[in-house]
């Protein structure tokens, strides 16, 4: 095996383990709530999100190809670019995923992808537009998550405000399984999607950076696998950081919350744009909570989430930067 095609193993075996980390740590975003509201079993609830991941994962590739060739040229970027860039990814998760934050895989991929490709090449490697959309994403998910969560809560609210508690209860506990499962479907759309377009982008550079970008089946079907066994092993450090720590959630809550973040990410996923998921699930769940009282929400613990949302693009860029840089001191080259 020559040096070529061993370095494309290792972005392979990189990218099933980023895969697989990026399941468990954003296993919250799926089942945080549900699991809260005692809706379904913790047991139940990653079982059922670890075969949705699989499911949402295989449903397109728009995401795959806006992170493989839409954020930095692919024309020039070599294998241990995308090497560096996984590493740096993995490396913040698993920070993250030890302090009890949910944090963004996405950008920390992204993120990761843009400093390891600044280490080796000028500013010019990076696609302006590429990196509008995404950032776009960054703001505008969460946010507009927030505000669709409170407008939906309100109408539930208004609609059934005749309608006894305990149908309400029992109603929603139903339809929970429903609207967890919807985001479970969503999450894989948009994440499963991102180590794909990477593992492309190193395909594409081991091929010599010419002819047609595409997703190969067998990418699709390896990632897909591996972000479903990986929620399906669940984060329970940050499951109970997104679902009993922000704010107190019935199910009716979590049915508005999950409603609303399951659509941002669908839209966001079909014109191919990589947003954060844990973004949209905890900006939901915000504007959920806030719908009772602004007093409702622990602040406190919103205000930690935010803050390592802001430092996970620094942080990444860093990270993917030196060890682009450390690979090349070393001698590992494409």
């Amino acid at each position: 095996m020559d040096s070529a095609t061993a370095l494309l193993a290792v972005v392979v075996l990189l990218g099933i383990a980023f895969e697989f980390v990026n399941g468990f740590h954003d296993a919250a975003n799926a089942i945080a709530t549900v699991v809260a509201t005692r809706v379904l079993t913790p047991l139940q609830a990653i079982l059922m999100a670890g075969a949705l991941n699989f499911v949402g994962a295989l449903t397109g590739e728009a995401v795959a190809k806006t992170v493989g060739s839409g954020i930095v040229d692919k024309a020039v970027v070599s294998q241990d670019v995308v090497v560096a860039a996984l590493v740096a990814a993995i490396i913040w998760d698993l920070i993250t995923f030890v302090a009890a934050l949910p944090t963004s895989s996405s950008h920390a991929l992204i993120f990761g992808v843009i400093g390891a490709a600044l280490s080796a090449h000028s500013t010019d490697v990076i696609i302006l537009d590429g990196l509008q959309k995404t950032s776009l994403g960054i703001v505008y998910s969460p946010t507009i998550a927030l505000i669709g969560g409170y407008i939906v809560m309100l109408a539930i609210y208004w609609l059934l405000r005749n309608v006894s508690y305990r149908f309400v209860n029992s109603f929603f506990g139903r339809a929970q399984i429903l609207s967890s499962a919807y985001m479970a479907f969503s999450h894989g759309g948009n994440d499963g999607q991102k180590t794909m377009g990477v593992i492309a982008l190193a395909i594409y550079a081991f091929h010599g950076n010419t002819g047609a970008f595409v997703i190969d089946t067998w990418v699709k079907v390896v990632c897909a696998l591996a972000i479903g066994l990986g929620t399906a092993t669940g984060g329970w450090r940050i499951i109970r950081t997104m679902g009993m720590r922000i704010t107190a959630l019935k199910p009716v809550n979590g049915f508005a919350a999950e409603t609303s973040a399951a659509t941002v990410i669908e839209i966001a996923t079909r014109f191919g744009i990589p947003i954060s998921t844990t973004h949209a699930i905890s900006g939901a769940i915000l504007g959920v909570g806030a719908t009772r009282r602004l007093s409702a929400v622990r602040w406190g613990i919103a205000g930690r989430i935010v803050t390592a949302w802001v430092l996970t693009i620094p942080g990444c860029f860093a990270l993917g930067y030196g060890t682009a840089t450390l690979l090349r001191a070393v001698g590992v080259h494409p």
